[in-house]
């Protein structure tokens, strides 16, 4: 991993028609959100789900790898005609598309000669330029090129690749939470809570959640911050505010 970056965020794109569908459930985006940030301290500040649709991957990538320091896809890698990602990215950044050198040897061996048939040999297409992203499960590389990292849509070999990701990244600051969990409704708290927020505008972000727990109304109050002094702070003003409205609490 690279050298530590103090806010560092990324965007995912899920890419195919299947999980638009709902044929497919999608299992990826929390699982790598959770990745970046406890491994990495790269926080996820989008998602978006598109479809195999090449001019919409292509406009898709092109605006968030500008707005973000990371984007990640999944999805559209394989051997199949509907697998359009890799010659979209390249689409996008105006770079040719080709076999891979390594990718193709990685694959020639994974497969062997004989059953290397033109369908596998398009797994070793991508972008001039890129860098291969190493897969222990079923050989198919996938790559990065600039900031796009773009890998697999099943969960299982994209669970396999992400380690073999974190060379390519800078390292940011984790961001820590506390979750409060209130028996309570989200008006008899809502103006201090926007006090709060408004104190800790620039360190704290405050979400408030409902719940029907233990057949009782109540609401999730979750500070995130990328410092544990600053949450210690906020969580200690809410303190103030539960105890002056006896609201009754499940976390204190």
């Amino acid at each position: 991993m690279k050298k530590k970056n103090k806010k560092v965020n990324a965007a995912i794109v899920v890419i195919g028609n299947e999980i638009l569908s709902g044929r497919t459930q999608d299992k990826n985006v929390s699982f790598i959100s959770n990745w970046l940030n406890n491994s990495c301290g790269i926080s996820v500040v989008e998602v978006r789900i598109i479809p195999d649709h090449e001019k919409t991957i292509i406009n898709t990538i092109k605006e968030m790898s500008k707005k973000n320091n990371y984007v990640f896809t999944t999805g559209g890698i394989g051997p199949t005609h509907d697998d359009i990602t890799s010659e979209s990215i390249s689409k996008a950044f105006k770079t040719k598309y080709e076999i891979n050198k390594e990718a193709y040897k990685i694959l020639e061996n994974y497969y062997g000669k004989k059953e290397f048939n033109e369908p596998r040999k398009k797994m070793a297409k991508m972008p001039k330029g890129s860098k291969l992203i190493y897969n222990p499960s079923s050989a198919a590389p996938g790559f990065i090129i600039k900031n796009v990292l773009v890998l697999p849509g099943v969960p299982s070999i994209l669970n396999s690749m992400i380690e073999n990701c974190k060379k390519f990244l800078i390292k940011g600051s984790k961001t820590h939470s506390k979750t409060v969990n209130l028996f309570t409704v989200e008006s008899k708290i809502s103006r201090e809570l926007e006090d709060i927020q408004e104190k800790f505008i620039k360190y704290v972000s405050i979400g408030s959640y409902p719940f029907f727990r233990l057949g009782k109304v109540g609401v999730s109050v979750v500070l995130r911050s990328i410092s544990k002094s600053k949450i210690k702070m906020a969580y200690s003003d809410l303190l103030k505010v539960i105890r002056n409205k006896k609201i009754k609490t499940l976390s204190i």
